[in-house]
């Protein structure tokens, strides 16, 4: 694995994996592809970073506090609409923090997408105190996520919240 090199605008430290991914994001923004096009290539590039990383997604936030899932690689999954609080990634919504979970085994509330899943990494896609969506990891392995990969996960994100801002609004879906 790369070791960290440098920081990016956000004052997140970024690996030379994690600069590559944005530099590609930044290929497609400028050649005009659409914001679905970008996060799909993002959660792909996220998803490599790893060979720990079993499931790979974005779950966007919606007006009515419900998490509702785009974009993912890995096994399909139940919980395509999660609420603020429920679960893991709920959870992250409801403290407005990152939340790296070493072996989802200990955690009372969480929302099992896969028997083969012991850790998991959700990272916010923030503007301060704006939730606009999160990244959301699942590995098979027991403490799959280091320092160094949630920083990778945190630049992308970092990465992705402008694109959210400017955005319209997200609608609810029936």
């Amino acid at each position: 694995m790369t070791t960290k090199d440098s920081s990016d605008r956000t004052g997140v430290r970024t690996t030379m994996q994690a600069k590559t991914l944005i530099a590609s994001l930044d290929a497609q923004r400028a050649a005009g592809a659409d914001f679905e096009e970008i996060l799909e290539a993002a959660v792909a590039g996220v998803h490599e970073m790893s060979p720990r990383f079993h499931w790979t997604g974005i779950y966007e936030l919606f007006p009515d506090n419900v998490l509702r899932l785009g974009p993912f690689l890995g096994a399909a999954t139940d919980h395509v609409f999660i609420g603020v609080g429920s679960g893991v990634c709920g959870t992250a919504v409801a403290e407005k923090r990152d939340l790296n979970i070493p072996d989802v085994r200990d955690v009372t509330n969480y929302l099992a997408c896969s028997t083969e899943t012991r850790s998991e990494l959700v990272v916010l896609i923030r503007t301060g105190d704006t939730i606009h969506a999160q990244i959301d990891i699942d590995s098979h392995d027991v403490a799959a996520f280091d320092d160094t990969l949630v920083q990778e996960v945190q630049a992308v994100a970092n990465w992705l919240a402008p694109l959210y801002e400017q955005r319209p609004a997200a609608e609810p879906k029936p």
